[in-house]
């Protein structure tokens, strides 16, 4: 495996200049770390804590678990391809791929012997075509930043799916209110204070319907005046068939 380690490079300028993604959890399997080079480990120590990562070594079945925006993605990182531990790797592929709803598999080949190895095991052991997912890199280093982008961009668009929601449904809240204040100020005498007193006390449009005048004089600051109309506009049909004028 000389070859790979003469290609191994610490990519400084991504390093340095990603300090912008966001603030997660990495967690790495115990086992693993323990196979690996001292100066890799701490290499993806530095990484982490300059792109505001916490991170945890655990028994975890993947290699790596990110949690970032509220997502987990998983990875098993192939850093040293050796055909003898082949039928070992496709059958932890094989189980976690089930597991993780975001997995991916990321190999270190650097050389054409290890690209056929790879190519050949890929169609031996079925693998079905983007499950998982393969990112193929020349070193680790370079392995582990594509690592941490990835987790960082599947977390970023969680996060943005959410807010999104968020932003529709504060959308959606709006409109019912002025939907509201539409109905109550359409009731002559009343205005936009009395319709936030009553969507804050009462409730829904239905809720006030049902809602007798002594129970809206208890539970709001309106006069037994205004009470009185909200009560024959939702139940007199005299007076909610009647034409009115503002």
């Amino acid at each position: 495996m000389a070859g790979c380690r003469q290609n191994y490079r610490v990519q400084k300028s991504d390093s340095s200049t990603s300090g912008n993604l966001g603030i997660g959890v990495c967690m790495i399997n115990n086992s693993w770390r323990d196979e690996q080079r001292p100066d890799f480990i701490q290499f993806v120590s530095s990484f982490l804590r300059a792109n505001a990562y916490r991170l945890n070594f655990l028994p975890i079945a993947p290699d790596f678990i990110f949690n970032n925006g509220g997502l987990s993605v998983a990875f098993i990182f192939i850093t040293n391809w050796n055909p003898q531990n082949i039928p070992a790797i496709f059958g932890r592929i094989t189980k976690l791929k089930n597991q993780f709803g975001h997995f991916y598999a990321v190999a270190t080949i650097c050389s054409a012997e290890q690209n056929e190895s790879f190519i050949n095991s890929y169609f031996k052991y079925g693998i079905e075509i983007g499950k998982p997912t393969f990112i193929i890199v020349d070193n680790p280093e370079m392995g582990f930043e594509k690592i941490v982008k990835i987790a960082y961009v599947k977390g970023e668009c969680k996060r943005k799916d959410v807010i999104s929601k968020l932003k529709t449904e504060r959308e959606l809240s709006v409109q019912v209110m002025e939907a509201y204040v539409n109905v109550i100020t359409a009731i002559p005498g009343l205005d936009n204070h009395d319709a936030s007193a009553l969507i804050g006390s009462i409730g829904s449009i239905e809720a006030l319907s049902k809602a007798s005048k002594e129970f809206i004089m208890e539970n709001t600051d309106l006069s037994a005046e205004k009470a009185e109309l909200i009560e024959k506009f939702f139940k007199d049909p005299k007076y909610y068939l009647s034409p009115k004028f503002n």
